[in-house]
């Protein structure tokens, strides 16, 4: 069966070392053009591309498929199917049409909840105890297409967003080879209509959503600095220094809220509109990141 692999991403990169590790012929690659990254911005490599590359195998990338030679160059792959995961493109109709058995998708949510670009960090900032990857038929709609299958998870309490990803890329990868082996062997694989009632979206996070409001409980708080970790991350100002906050825990606590209770052993606590958050790892605007309680210790608190 010939494999054409979408991806941009780790978690595709992911997907598609699982793939090549399990046998399947992966006759192209498409991921982004390389984007110029760091202080140089020198032109990087995709994690797909890297993979690709490795492994010997055609990489293609296209801005888009608005051209027909483009759309030609795929088709000239005689693809089975195309297996895409966070590929970062729309593909029209006609390129939907080339794959004989269709183009699949691993999305991690359990659709058709959090249909969307950040569907991970939602759930965990929504404080969901469970989530998981989906594989999809791929239509022209956004994460619209019929579900093949399912693989759940549940959500640490502490977990936070970047963490779950690494654990989804392993699960989905998994579930995009097992969805890969059905369609070898030839399987008659239902397909389940998605529940319009039941749809949710997920959009991009966006630097707006980091600062700290202290009037929400203690637990909304704890997912809002989860749900934004590795980026954009939650922030706060105190005695005039602006924070990034990258881990906390809820703890017992009341009072007015915003203040400042107790710096222990542990961390900064402060009070919530409901209960308390203690701050273990912080970073001043310009600093890097350290456990709180050395921070203040070289940063004594004001009263």
């Amino acid at each position: 069966m010939r494999v054409v692999f979408m991806g941009t991403p780790d978690i595709a990169a992911t997907c598609l070392k699982k793939i090549l590790s399990d046998g399947f012929e992966v006759v192209g690659v498409y991921t982004q053009p390389d984007r110029p990254k760091g202080r140089h911005m020198k032109l990087v490599a995709s994690p797909v591309k890297q993979v690709a590359q490795d492994a010997g195998i055609p990489v293609f990338q296209p801005e888009n498929f608005r051209e027909e030679e483009t759309v030609e160059q795929l088709r000239s792959l005689k693809p089975d199917v195309c297996a895409v995961v966070a590929y970062g493109r729309i593909l029209p109709q006609k390129v939907l049409d080339i794959p004989k058995l269709g183009c699949i998708n691993i999305h991690a949510s359990i659709l058709p909840k959090y249909r969307g670009s950040a569907p991970y960090q939602w759930a965990v900032l929504d404080g969901l105890k469970e989530t998981g990857v989906t594989a999809m038929y791929l239509v022209r709609e956004m994460d619209a297409g019929d579900i093949i299958d399912v693989s759940k998870t549940p959500i640490g309490e502490n977990e936070t967003a970047g963490e779950l990803l690494d654990r989804l890329a392993v699960l989905g990868a998994a579930l995009l080879s097992k969805t890969l082996s059905r369609f070898a062997a030839g399987e008659e694989i239902a397909r389940t209509h998605q529940d319009e009632s039941q749809v949710s979206y997920a959009p991009m996070l966006d630097k707006s959503m980091c600062p700290i409001d202290w009037s929400k409980t203690a637990q909304q708080i704890h997912d809002q600095v989860r749900g934004l970790h590795p980026w954009p991350v939650a922030t706060m100002e105190l005695n005039g220094t602006l924070f990034k906050v990258h881990e906390t825990r809820v703890v017992p606590g009341s009072g007015e809220p915003g203040a400042v209770l107790e710096l222990n052993k542990n961390g900064l606590v402060i009070a919530c509109g409901q209960g308390a958050v203690e701050i273990r790892a912080l970073q001043a605007e310009g600093g890097k990141r350290m456990a709180a309680p050395d921070y203040f210790r070289g940063h004594p608190l004001k009263s």
